[in-house]
This record gives C-alpha cells, sequence and structure tokens, in this order.
C-alpha cells in the first residue's frame, strides 16, 4: 500500500464515522490537513467549515493579536475560537448525537530564500462523547525535509495522523503517540513535544508521553519542568545560557546537587552569562533508563522525575550518549554561553579512545565537536577509592599520548574546577544509597537532599518499606 492510499484511508474512515464534525483552520504553510479529507470523499459528513488564515492581519482580526504566529498561544487561541463556534453554532441541531472538534495548525515551512526554522504547533480539541467536555492533544513538529512541497505533505500526513488517533485510539495513549508517523520517517518530521489533557485522557502522565517521544525516535530530546508540565524544548533554551547536568539520579543525592550548586555560582562569574537567566538542565539518557535492556522501567523513571522535580530541577530526557551530540542540539537553539557540569571520572571517560571508536576522526573529532563555540565543562573533584586523596581537573592526569590534548584543552580553558565544593559528599555514591534504603539502614538520608529522603520514604520508591524500621 502506498503513502497516499493509506492516508486516504484514514481520511475516509473518519469521514464516514457520522460521529465526528468540525473545524479545520490552518495558518501559514499548514494548509495540508483538510485536503485529504476532501480527497478521501464524503468530507461533507466531517466537516463544518475548512479556513485558512494566511494573512497576519486576518488572523489577528479572527483570533485577536500574537506577537508570534507559530506558536502555542496562537494554537490555543484557534482551538478555543474554532471548538467555541461549533458549539454556539451546531448543538441545537444536532448536539446530542455529535462530537464536535476543532482542528488547528500554525506552522512555517521552508522559504524561498532557505535558513529559516522549518516548525510549527498542531493541536486538536474533541469530544469524546456527544454534549461531554473536550478533551485536547497539542503537539509541537519539526520538518526536516530540504523541499517546501515535502515538508507540507508530511505536515498534511500528520494532522491526518492525529485527528484519527484521537477519535479511534484516545483510549490507548501511548499509540497515539506512536501512530504521529504513520507512513513517515523520523528523517521526515521530528515531534519533540505532546501534550495530553482533558477527561479522557485523566489518568495519562505527560512525561511518560514526553518519554515515549524520545524512546520510539520521533524526537532526540524531551523536557519538562520542576511543576511536571512538558516544555517545547526550542521554546524553553531561546536565547538562554544552558548548564547542564548528566546522571542517573537513582536517586539525586548530595553530590549531584552540589555539583550544580558550584557549576551555578562559578558559571554567573562569565562575562558571557552575568545578569541573564541561566536555564539549568539536568539530563537522563535513554541508555541509562533502559539499561540495556528494551523497555523502560517506568516506575522507576517517574521516581527519579519526581525527586528531581522536587528540588526544583528542569529534567531533559535526550536520547545522545554522546556528549558531542548533546552539545550540537543545545547549540543549535540557543546562541548563549552553554555549560557541562561533570565530574572527574566522566572526564577521564571522555580521553578514553575506545569509547570514540564510531567517529571517523576518534577522539579528536569528538572533542572538536564537544568543545565548538567555546562550551566549557565544569569540573568536580572525586575521591580516590584506594588512597583517599581529593582529584580535581587541576591534577589529573590521562594516558601519556593523550596529556599534550589534555594541557592545550585546559590551557584554553576548556576545564574549568570546581573550587567551593563541599568534601563530605565526595563519598557519596549512588549505588550506596541504594543498597542502604534496600538494607533499611537509615543513614542513607544523610547521603540525600531533604526533599528527596521525604519524597522516597513517603512514595516508598526504590524498595524503601516504612514497616522495616
Amino acid at each position: 500500500m502506498d503513502l497516499g492510499e493509506d492516508t486516504l484511508q484514514k481520511a475516509l474512515r473518519v469521514n464516514l464515522d457520522p460521529r465526528w464534525y468540525g473545524t479545520i483552520a490552518e495558518i501559514g504553510a499548514g494548509q495540508e490537513v483538510a485536503r485529504w479529507f476532501f480527497r478521501a470523499g464524503g468530507a461533507a459528513g466531517t466537516i463544518a467549515k475548512s479556513m485558512s488564515a494566511y494573512d497576519m492581519a486576518v488572523s489577528d482580526a479572527v483570533y485577536g493579536r500574537s506577537e508570534r504566529y507559530v506558536s502555542l498561544g496562537r494554537l490555543r487561541a484557534m482551538l478555543e475560537h474554532e471548538y467555541t463556534l461549533n458549539v454556539e453554532r451546531l448543538s441545537e441541531a444536532r448536539g446530542d448525537t455529535t462530537c464536535f472538534f476543532a482542528f488547528a495548525d500554525t506552522v512555517v515551512a521552508r522559504s524561498y530564500r532557505g535558513g529559516n526554522e522549518c516548525h510549527g504547533w498542531m493541536g486538536v480539541r474533541f469530544q469524546a462523547h456527544p454534549e461531554d467536555q473536550p478533551n485536547e492533544i497539542l503537539v509541537h513538529v519539526r520538518m526536516l525535509d530540504d523541499d517546501a512541497a515535502q515538508q507540507q505533505e508530511a505536515l498534511g500526513i500528520v494532522g491526518v495522523n492525529l485527528l484519527h488517533a484521537a477519535f479511534f485510539e484516545r483510549h490507548e495513549p501511548d499509540e497515539i503517540v506512536a501512530s504521529l508517523l504513520d507512513r513517515l520517517s523520523t528523517g521526515r518530521i521530528e515531534v519533540d513535544m505532546i501534550k495530553f489533557s482533558g477527561i479522557e485522557f485523566r489518568s495519562v502522565d505527560n512525561r511518560l508521553m514526553a518519554l515515549q517521544l524520545v524512546h520510539l525516535g520521533l524526537s532526540g530530546v524531551a523536557m519538562f519542568g520542576a511543576d511536571r508540565e512538558v516544555l517545547q524544548p526550542s521554546e524553553a533554551l531561546r536565547r538562554r545560557p544552558v548548564l547542564v547536568e548528566r546522571g542517573s539520579f537513582r536517586p539525586p543525592t548530595n553530590v549531584n546537587t552540589d555539583m550544580l550548586a558550584c557549576a551555578q555560582r562559578q558559571f554567573a562569574q562569565d562575562p558571557a552569562v552575568a545578569g541573564k537567566a541561566v536555564l539549568s538542565l539536568t539530563e537522563l539518557t535513554m541508555s541509562n533508563l533502559l539499561a540495556g535492556g528494551t523497555k523502560v522501567d517506568r516506575r522507576d523513571f517517574l521516581a527519579r522525575a519526581d525527586l528531581l522535580s522536587a528540588t526544583g530541577n528542569t529534567v531533559l530526557i535526550s536520547n545522545f550518549a554522546d556528549y558531542h551530540r548533546l552539545a550540537a542540539y543545545l547549540q543549535a537553539r540557543t546562541s548563549e554561553r552553554i555549560g557541562m557540569v561533570m565530574g572527574v571520572p566522566s572526564l577521564e571517560a571522555l580521553f578514553d579512545e575506545a569509547s570514540h571508536a564510531h567517529l571517523q576522526g576518534g577522539l579528536l573529532e569528538s572533542w572538536g565537536r564537544l568543545l565548538k563555540n567555546d562550551l566549557r565543562l565544569f569540573v568536580y573533584p572525586k575521591r580516590d577509592v584506594d588512597t583517599g586523596e581529593i582529584v580535581t581537573v587541576e591534577d589529573m592526569q590521562v594516558g601519556e599520548e593523550l596529556q599534550p590534548l589534555f594541557d592545550y584543552l585546559a590551557g584554553r580553558g576548556s576545564f574549568v574546577h570546581l573550587a567551593d565544593y563541599d568534601p563530605d559528599y565526595l563519598s557519596i555514591l549512588s549505588r550506596d544509597v541504594l543498597r542502604r534504603i534496600a538494607e533499611h539502614d537509615e543513614t542513607w538520608r544523610d547521603m540525600v537532599p531533604g526533599e528527596v529522603a521525604d519524597l522516597i520514604a513517603k512514595r516508598q520508591f526504590f524498595g524503601y518499606k516504612r514497616d522495616a524500621l
């Protein structure tokens, strides 16, 4: 079955189901979704109205003024306006048998000049049952085709997929996420945010949906704030200095919080950062969450996510095992300074040539990519387990052949020693915390922030048992 037939079949299935009736409204390059439903036939049974407010003045007249036309705010205004009109105009005539919906998108595709960011917002507000309260699915997409016509085609397919999934797969949110790229590839469309709301999705944790985007390869990253609300990464990163700490955070320990706090103080002293609102991120990689398996333990993930939220952290989930890939992602989304926080052991691992063997240029290519645009590494000391001595980035040694490279990078200021650390924290390891929890040894509480200890006990994370005391 070819691309068009399959998408047309989805559109036809929607058209032939008498329950759904509503509006498709599109701004900018996103004028492709309604076309699929008209091509499929039977659209009169589904579409009460289709419209394209391409001119900004026309768009403002309908939906109100907006500082940015391709934005979540504009999308929500479109959905609210069109859905409300449907209910007001059509409820008396057919409200007892019809599920009203409004689909909207606002998109910018490849311009004739090129070089612009090709992305858009789309969403659907719909009733699952007649006269019911509305539900909503919001999505942010990035279009990766080089040709504007191909971008528009891909966008139309995603829109049909979203509507079809909302109507027929709403009881399986994971399936909604997975179906968004049906008949497409991750080389054409990236979906880096999805948010469910409404009574049909009352049990959906949008952080799990964010995780699903990365796990399925629909996006390289997902992000959510300390308030547990999912964020659109490009919006969150835009024009912000960024400081990111990678870890397992299982659980977050005093070492993790001290590392980030020390780096924040040092980062703020950079003249390029001073006075600016720094975005601090705690990053979990998919390789860490999978831990050698093929499935993520969702309870374990949510435990870590809840604990990071309790400490006020914004969480980044990424599919970038290599630091340089994370750096490239961040550098493409902010022109401000970027810093990465790591311990001496992680820096030592970056000088392991075997870990860069998959790159044609090996270790040198990796370092060249990582430190592009003056990115800096903020390095936290370690305590040598054999000697008990403290090792900092200022006195660490790498292999004899690589020492000149290390010395060069240190000399150019790529490594920043975090001097104001708490030496009492250097012996803390996450695995020791987990072992003590399992052994009902309450000394684990001294190894983690107070809010983390309280939440572990309250939610009984990581096998903690109250009745074992």
